[in-house]
């Protein structure tokens, strides 16, 4: 017997397909004519848009009173859908630069939609900040540029530092996003029929020819904005804690708020990324490049985070009663047992019980079970930040000043609203770019690898890797 056994790799590329079929499989949802369903999936999009936009221009009119807001709840919905919404763009990031630093070729798939996801996520979590200030018309004072006030902004506020973590990180993956879909826009305009797509996607290609020297600029492009893009997955949450962590507020005053939410934001931007690819490559047929291992290893990484944010749960309630600190003991009994107990218990079920199921791999690869966890974390992410936001405020030191929050009408009106901007957004984007990052995933395939070639069967075959096996024992 032989001494080696060849194991092939698993395909990331299910089914029989080749450069070609993988080309017209996804250029094909933007050159063909547009579909009826997608017009009737914008119809319900577009009217949460402008119930978004009614909602900013009352808000415009009248002012926070429209809110829920009271004495002492300063702070209500507009901050929790703000760092909800920060959070869920924080995915597309980790897939495209973290994951492309460690060389997983299984991020081709879904980096494109992921990527998408965080710019849209990010626009809309930027509408908050710009709308709870009260005076929006005055929004450029944060900006450090010379005004009529002759002011400059208090860089002390962590709230300016919001201002230049989230336009600092949307700018970077914009630059990210554009520079991965140059060589698929030049395929787009090389493939489409009329003249005005193919002027479109050329003049947006910015005369990609796919020469040697092309490919070696993009590469080099592609890695250094991966770099910069790193980082900013543990910066801008982090940052973004700090809304809450520098303040004295029983509850917020902790060390553990940075970690705590960057692994939260990494838990919902995954659950994000299924809900959408599982409904995206049911509808656009892409079963065979989004695979079911695809989902195994996102659900994976939901399982390790859901632990993550679960411990960071128990350590909060270990350290308020290691401090001594009557105030934390206090707040953190208050958020289980007291009157936002509902909000708390809810929390714990979707963030920390629900994603222990993937232990189960037949749970794992379920696609109908993967999708209804999916939408139960996210509900579970956005329960967490009222939580921290809303008890904290509401029972502060003094007792004679608390007060039960709750929200109005146009709170809830102004959060649904920006879910019509996100899927306004995702849809123009499914229409008119490539869902799939094509030069990407040909790169992984058998037949982008020259030393796959079999020159007496003139066939591609998949990777195969020697595993020495153990040596026969005699009788």
């Amino acid at each position: 017997m032989s001494k080696y056994e060849y194991i092939p790799e698993p395909a990331l590329v299910k089914g029989n397909h080749d450069f070609a079929s993988i080309t017209k499989l996804v250029t094909d949802v933007n050159l063909r004519p547009t579909p009826k369903n997608w017009y009737l999936a914008m119809l319900p999009a577009n009217a949460l848009l402008g119930l978004l936009l009614v909602s900013i221009g009352y808000l415009i009119w009248e002012g926070t009173g429209i809110w829920g807001l009271n004495n002492p709840v300063g702070w209500g919905w507009a901050i929790i859908n703000f760092v909800w919404w920060v959070g869920i763009g924080h995915a597309g990031t980790l897939i495209s630069a973290i994951l492309f630093l460690f060389r997983q070729d299984w991020r081709t798939a879904i980096n494109r939609f992921a990527e998408a996801m965080t710019i849209f996520a990010v626009m809309c979590a930027g509408v908050f900040p710009a709308i709870h200030v009260g005076r929006i018309w005055v929004i450029y004072w944060v900006f450090p540029v010379p005004n009529q006030m002759a002011m400059w902004p208090n860089f002390n506020s962590p709230l300016l530092w919001d201002v230049f973590a989230v336009s600092t990180y949307f700018t970077v993956s914009l630059l990210f996003w554009y520079v991965g879909l140059v060589p698929d826009l030049a395929t787009l305009r090389d493939k489409a029929t009329d003249k005005i797509r193919k002027v479109a996607y050329g003049l947006f290609a910015l005369g990609w020819t796919g020469s040697s020297r092309a490919w070696w600029n993009y590469e080099k492009a592609y890695m250094i904005l991966a770099g910069l893009a790193t980082p900013l997955v543990l910066s801008v949450h982090t940052i973004v804690s700090f809304d809450f962590a520098v303040s004295m507020i029983p509850g917020w005053h902790t060390t553990i708020f940075p970690p705590y939410f960057v692994a939260g934001a990494i838990f919902s931007g995954f659950a994000m990324v299924l809900t959408l690819m599982i409904v995206a490559r049911k509808i656009y047929g892409m079963k065979d490049i989004m695979t079911d291992d695809h989902m195994e290893k996102m659900n994976i990484i939901i399982m390790v985070t859901g632990s993550m944010v679960g411990f960071a749960y128990m350590m909060e309630f270990f350290i308020a009663w290691y401090s001594g600190v009557e105030y934390e003991k206090a707040i953190f009994m208050l958020r289980a047992t007291g009157p936002y107990a509902w909000a708390y218990w809810i929390m714990m079920f979707c963030n920390v019980i629900s994603p222990q199921v993937f232990w189960f791999k037949k749970l794992r690869r379920s696609v109908g079970f993967t999708f209804f966890i999916s939408i139960v974390v996210n509900i579970g992410m956005w329960f967490e930040r009222f939580v921290i936001t809303v008890t904290s405020l509401s029972t502060d030191y003094l007792p004679s000043s608390w007060d039960y929050y709750s929200p109005t009408a146009w709170d809830v009106l102004t959060y649904v609203g920006t879910f019509g901007l996100f899927f306004t957004m995702f849809l123009l984007f499914l229409r008119f770019l490539p869902m799939i990052a094509i030069a990407e995933v040909k790169l992984v395939m058998p037949q982008g690898d020259p030393h796959n070639y079999d020159d007496e069967t003139q066939e591609y075959h998949l990777h195969v890797e020697e595993v020495p096996q153990p040596k026969a024992v005699k009788a």
